[in-house]
């Protein structure tokens, strides 16, 4: 019964949320696509909500939300709990593969310093193309093969890439390009749409729970959310790319998770980096 109440009273917030960021729009916004004025509300409704957080600050996630918190965070980034992942990433970052070649040879600026960049819309290909996608695709076209999307590798090396980026703002770009437009839309639809069997969205936890807890979890502000990834999680035992934090979301609200990296997923980050256009990218991070 107290599990259903929470369900309930989560329910009828969030849509008293939605109301208030809808109301932030301007008229008519709901009858086309506006990416610019969605991050515009986006923003808005969370620094309204926490007038007292930096808007750099949202990217520490739940440490943001609380003094104490926070401290505690100050406290582990002298000894982060990432760092294995790094070290381990920047060495396999410049490893080559056999046929000579490195990651540094896919990528602009050799891989360095371009975090910020990803999710892109690829207008050859049609889609969004992530980072940890672009790390196998590149594996494969030198006759590696690909990385789990959920294991410590890609976590490593996109860890690597997070940490050469640091203080960059994010800087996601739509193209004029319809599908590119249509791919930030359902990407958002994906991240409001409710699911599985706690009926819940990503927007339930992270648009209108922030800094408050399920379980044993402190819930995050959406905003910012992706610019620290990837993540060290004490839940974890370690390190946890974005497509092991959606389908872990997924699978929490009792949904079945989606393939990591399917369109819906690759979708979403799209979206929720476009919002978060601005902050600093602050990965690999930690959290409880």
């Amino acid at each position: 019964m107290k599990l259903r109440s929470a369900i309930y009273l989560a329910s009828a917030a969030l849509a008293l949320a939605a109301l208030t960021l809808a109301s932030t729009l301007p008229s008519g916004a709901a009858d086309k696509v506006d990416p610019a004025a969605d991050a515009k509300a986006f923003r808005k409704f969370f620094t309204d909500k926490f007038p007292k957080v930096k808007l750099e600050d949202f990217v520490n996630g739940p440490y943001s939300m609380n003094e104490d918190l926070y401290r505690q965070w100050q406290e582990k980034e002298q000894f982060p709990p990432y760092e294995f992942s790094l070290e381990m990433g920047k060495e396999m970052f410049s490893k080559p593969f056999k046929n000579g070649k490195t990651y540094a040879d896919c990528f602009p600026n050799g891989g360095i310093g371009i975090r910020q960049n990803y999710p892109y819309f690829d207008e050859k290909e049609g889609k969004v193309i992530t980072l940890e996608l672009a790390l196998n695709r590149c594996r494969e076209a030198n006759g590696e093969p690909p990385y789990s999307y959920v294991k410590d590798e890609m976590a490593a090396l996109t860890a690597y890439m997070a940490f050469t980026s640091r203080g960059k703002p994010m800087d996601i770009k739509i193209p004029n390009d319809p599908r590119a437009l249509e791919a930030y839309e359902k990407g958002k639809e994906y991240f409001y749409t409710r699911r599985g069997q706690l009926n819940f969205s990503c927007a339930t936890c992270h648009v209108q729970s922030p800094g408050e807890r399920i379980r044993a979890e402190i819930l995050a502000p959406a905003l910012g959310i992706v610019n620290a990834m990837p993540i060290y999680r004490s839940e974890w035992s370690g390190m946890g790319t974005t497509s092991r934090r959606f389908t872990t979301c997924n699978s929490q609200i009792r949904a079945v998770p989606l393939s990591p990296q399917d369109d819906e997923y690759r979708n979403v980050e799209y979206y929720l980096s476009y919002v978060s256009n601005g902050l600093p990218i602050s990965g690999p991070g930690a959290r409880p």
